[in-house]
């Protein structure tokens, strides 16, 4: 696949269009995701954070390779005998110590954003315009199914390129069948919140070609892009800035795979609720999932 033949819903649902891949996710998909809920059982699928104290969390963490802290927290007092405890955090959203849900604004390509909006447009001092996260807050409900590419609580090589291939027998594991609008969670077996010279497994081109062709709402990985990166980076610059598919990065799989085998099955009705922040290029999430 050639950067010509890179798949896009760029004017699919107009040139103003703001939900990406979430225009998928209509009435039939939410009853088929509410038929999931049986088992009384859920989890959580976000990656458990840890804030470090905002006077050491500015300078790099953990190595010289590794981002600023994902969470910072300064503790308020107020006077000797405080009424209440306060604190302010100071979150790095797109972190790989937190699990966040990336806006379409987040990634340009050609200084355009989804879906062909000039970045100039979209993107102020004061905060986003068009691409936001605002959609997102009205909260998403759809269909979820794991695809678990190394099961049994593997994990990939670092050198791993998942593609199509991979989906597909992944998605033959799981026994079910994938419809419009259902979102993924694809499982690598990793944590990628390590030094970013380290090199990571991730998915290429013809994965996000195969997201494209199920009509897939909504990516979830605790896998995304692969380090060392190459260009263009399927995940950020074709799955979400091309398709408008928003990614929930650095989530936390392995509990979810081990209800999925423990009920034998692989679908789930996913619920994403980010907080009613306005303006910003992606909100940290929690995943739940539930059966």
């Amino acid at each position: 696949m050639t950067e010509t033949e890179l798949p896009t819903n760029w004017g699919r649902w107009g040139d103003a269009d703001q939900l990406g891949t979430l225009n998928l996710i209509d009435d039939a998909t939410r009853k088929r995701a509410a038929a999931e809920v049986r088992d009384a059982r859920h989890v959580s699928l976000a990656r458990r954070t840890e804030p470090v104290p905002l006077t050491t969390g500015l300078g790099p963490v953990g190595g010289p390779a590794l981002m600023p802290a994902g969470v910072m927290q300064v503790v308020n007092f107020t006077g000797a005998k405080p009424m209440a405890m306060t604190d302010t955090l100071l979150i790095n959203t797109h972190n790989a110590a937190v699990t966040h849900l990336d806006a379409v604004a987040h990634m340009p390509v050609d200084e355009h954003v989804y879906p062909g909006v000039p970045v100039h447009a979209a993107v102020t001092p004061t905060g986003v315009t068009h691409g936001s996260a605002d959609p997102f807050a009205a909260g998403i409900v759809t269909r979820g199914v794991l695809l678990d590419l190394a099961p049994g609580g593997g994990s990939l090589p670092a050198d791993r390129r998942v593609g199509a291939a991979d989906l597909d027998a992944a998605l033959e594991r799981a026994d079910t069948v994938l419809g419009t609008g259902d979102a993924v969670a694809v499982r690598g077996g990793w944590d990628i919140h390590r030094p970013l010279d380290q090199p990571v497994p991730g998915l290429d081109l013809s994965a996000v070609r195969w997201l494209a062709d199920h009509d897939v709402s909504v990516y979830l990985g605790d896998i995304s892009n692969a380090r060392p990166a190459r260009f263009p980076m399927p995940m950020h610059q074709v799955a979400l800035a091309r398709l408008g598919l928003p990614l929930v990065d650095v989530a936390d799989l392995d509990e979810l795979a081990e209800i999925c085998g423990t009920l034998n099955r692989s679908s789930f009705l996913l619920v994403l609720a980010p907080p009613r922040i306005t303006g910003t290029t992606g909100l940290v999430v929690n995943p739940l999932a539930i059966f």
